[in-house]
C-alpha cells in the first residue's frame, strides 16, 4: 500500500490549524516527539496541543505560507518532499523574445536558469 499523497495546499481561515485538520490534511500527526510523518519527526515548542500556529508549521516543515489579505485566507503548503527537482534538461526550444527575435534556450546551455512560465486557466 501506497502512503497517501498530500500535495494540495491547506487553505486556512485562520493562523490556527487543529492537529486532527492537520493530520487529515497534510499527514503531520502531532505526537510528544513533535509533528511527525512516518518516521520524520520535527520537534515543536513545549505547549502545543489544542492548535497549531500556521507561521511556524511553515518554518519548521518547509510548507510556504502566503496570504491572501482580501479574502482573508491563507495557503499553508504543499511541502515540496523528494518532488522538487533541483535540475531538469530542457528539449530545445526557440521561441520570439520580446522583441520578436527567435531566441533559442540552447544559447544557455551550461548556465542556470530559473524558467517560469503563466497560464489564464
Amino acid at each position: 500500500m501506497h502512503p497517501a499523497v498530500y500535495d494540495a495546499p491547506v487553505i486556512l481561515e485562520r493562523l490556527e490549524v487543529e492537529p486532527g485538520e492537520l493530520r487529515a490534511r497534510t499527514g503531520w500527526e502531532l505526537r510528544p516527539e513533535g509533528l511527525c510523518k512516518g518516521d520524520r519527526c520535527v520537534p515543536l515548542a513545549a505547549g502545543a496541543g489544542a492548535r497549531i500556529d500556521a507561521q511556524v508549521l511553515s518554518e519548521r516543515l518547509g510548507m510556504e505560507l502566503v496570504h491572501d489579505p482580501d479574502h482573508g485566507l491563507w495557503a499553508l503548503g504543499p511541502e515540496s518532499g523528494e518532488r522538487a527537482r533541483a535540475a531538469a534538461e530542457l528539449p530545445d526550444i526557440t521561441l520570439p523574445d520580446r522583441h520578436g527575435t527567435p531566441f533559442s534556450l540552447r544559447s544557455l546551455r551550461g548556465t542556470k536558469v530559473l524558467l517560469v512560465m503563466w497560464a489564464s486557466w
